[in-house]
């Protein structure tokens, strides 16, 4: 599909989409003066185009100021409770995602839902949708709008929820801030949708912004208490600024938070997944100053950091220490130590503690499933089978992560066909479909050794059953495709994942765009560029941005 045609027909849907509704009716209907087209698909730096804080904003970066009431989390929740997930709602939303995933040229997502087969329009239905959508930025809000136009519809604060987690991924945070101000003005805004945009900065790598948003949580009429610091810094450790973290949590310990045993065990393991045993130990030491002994959770992190930097001996040293002290390992603590002595080829020891965690009836599916791992990392896979055979016997939590264990060592041992094979029966175990997971894992295993046909195959099935493609399989198939000097198959690929509003990797962008230009390919190229760069650089709604020279 050309470029150009792409564009006008999102210019075209949005219009439509954003003109009619409540939240962004203060904006501009003109597309290339609205801050949504100007973040999305300008053909020019969208920071030359609009001053986005001034046109989203009234007094603050972040919205009104203003102390308006806001219900609490509970209340707010049970108003809006959807109703219950049922096989017919599932097969609606699925039905939903493969309509929108092949929109016809020159159409509209209005007019391709017109007549989608759905009855009715429920926020549980909604919810399910905008979630199988979470990585297509731009599919989201569109459908978020035409549900709301549907009779007797009204999105809830987790349909909200669900499409600021998807605009987030690709970071439209002006976008993010102007629903937030809806939800406000409905009375639905709640703590978890600021933990949501918290996330997002995070992982953009944003810490200032984050620390902003925590902050301003106050002046939307919310309380933070200790429990709201503690998942701010658990966001930032996850999100991997630990150090960022770090230092959020001196500052606040200075301020007005005083750290409990939960605030240190969340650094305990920011700094054991970054096997940092130096700041690991610096916090275990400040924490029993402050009169803090480890817990099962805290041990369990300590052992889990070991693991990672292949020292489960002193892994097991931590178990017996714990015990010692009386403390009853927890089903996750024999995960973590099954999971450490398989990869570390101590498969004997590893069912050993297998056998222990039944004993204490403690073992569950992810128990079951470290086992599975164990036995994957010894190339002993007839004895994985075996032990998927005990958990179906067993009626453990046999799912799709447990084939993905099994197809990924498969893979890495090289033994495709058999990872095929187990790729195409799994869904003959209940709830063991496919994920995103998998199709990635089987579509790499095609593409290096060059099999695209057959990664084009996986592809078309996966997204005729209404399953997204992730970012990383959208860079796998352009990276692909480059290399085998297919550049028009590439560029296939490229304008679809920007047609979901996914951003590609610069890298995977830089190095297509290079080959372009060493085909003598120059306007593609450019095309390629104009894209790519709407998404790259949104308007940052927490920076005044310059006025066109023009600007009167």
């Amino acid at each position: 599909m050309a470029f150009s045609r792409i564009l006008s027909r999102h210019l075209a849907t949005f219009t439509k989409l954003i003109s009619s509704s409540p939240q962004f009716s203060n904006l501009t209907t003109t597309p290339l003066k609205n801050p949504v087209f100007s973040s999305l698909f300008a053909p020019i730096h969208p920071i030359l185009l609009i001053n986005a804080n001034s046109v989203l904003f009234n007094s603050s970066i972040h919205g009104s100021s203003t102390n308006t009431p806001v219900i609490p989390k509970a209340k707010a929740e049970e108003e809006n409770k959807p109703t219950q997930l049922t096989p017919q709602i599932i097969i609606d939303s699925e039905k939903i995602c493969k309509k929108l995933l092949n929109i016809p040229k020159d159409s509209t997502i209005e007019s391709t839902l017109e007549n989608c087969g759905v009855e009715e329009m429920t926020p549980i239905l909604v919810l399910e949708v905008l979630k199988k959508l979470s990585n297509a930025g731009v599919l989201a809000l569109g459908f978020f709008k035409w549900a709301e136009k549907q009779k007797g519809f009204k999105h809830t604060n987790d349909c909200y929820n669900a499409l600021i987690d998807s605009l987030g991924k690709v970071k439209q945070f002006s976008m993010i801030w102007s629903l937030v101000e809806s939800m406000k003005s409905k009375g639905i805004l709640t703590k978890y949708t600021f933990n949501l945009i918290i996330r997002r900065y995070a992982r953009a790598r944003r810490v200032e912004y984050a620390v902003s948003t925590f902050e301003k949580m106050e002046k939307y009429g919310m309380t933070i208490d200790s429990s709201d610091f503690n998942k701010f810094l658990d966001t930032l450790c996850k999100s991997r600024q630990v150090k960022d973290a770090h230092k959020v949590f001196d500052e606040m310990k200075k301020r007005r938070f005083t750290p409990d045993k939960k605030s240190y065990s969340i650094l305990l393991e920011g700094w054991g997944q970054q096997q940092n045993f130096l700041k690991l130990d610096e916090v275990y030491r400040e924490m029993k100053e402050e009169g803090f002994e480890l817990d099962v959770v805290a041990y369990g992190i300590i052992m889990n950091a070991y693991c990672k930097a292949r020292k489960v001996s002193l892994a097991v040293e931590k178990l017996q220490e714990m015990e010692a002290k009386g403390i009853e390992p927890s089903g996750h603590i024999y995960c973590i130590l099954i999971n450490g002595l398989g990869s570390d080829g101590r498969l004997g020891e590893a069912l050993k503690m297998f056998e222990m965690s039944k004993a204490n009836g403690v073992a569950q599916a992810p128990t079951y499933n470290a086992v599975v791992c164990s036995y994957c990392w010894s190339l002993r896979f007839d004895e994985a089978f075996r032990m998927v055979d005990e958990m179906r016997r067993c009626k453990v939590g046999l799912d799709s992560r447990t084939y993905d264990i099994i197809i990924h060592h498969l893979v890495k041992a090289g033994k495709h066909e058999e990872a095929y094979s187990v790729f195409l029966k799994m869904s003959n175990d209940q709830g063991c479909d496919p994920t995103t997971c998998t199709y990635g894992i089987i579509m790499r295993m095609f593409c290096s050794k060059g099999e695209l046909d057959k990664a084009v195959k996986i592809w078309n099935e996966m997204k005729a059953k209404g399953v997204i493609p992730a970012m990383h399989m959208f860079a796998t198939m352009i990276s692909s495709f480059r290399q085998a000097n297919k550049l028009e198959d590439a560029c296939k690929y490229f304008d679809e994942m920007m047609d979901l509003g996914i951003r590609p990797p610069a890298i995977v962008y830089s190095k297509l765009k290079q080959a372009l230009l060493d085909e003598g390919k120059k306007d593609t190229a450019q095309s390629l560029t104009l894209k790519f760069n709407a998404l790259r650089f949104a308007p940052n709604p927490m920076k005044r941005q310059p006025k066109p020279k023009s600007a009167k």
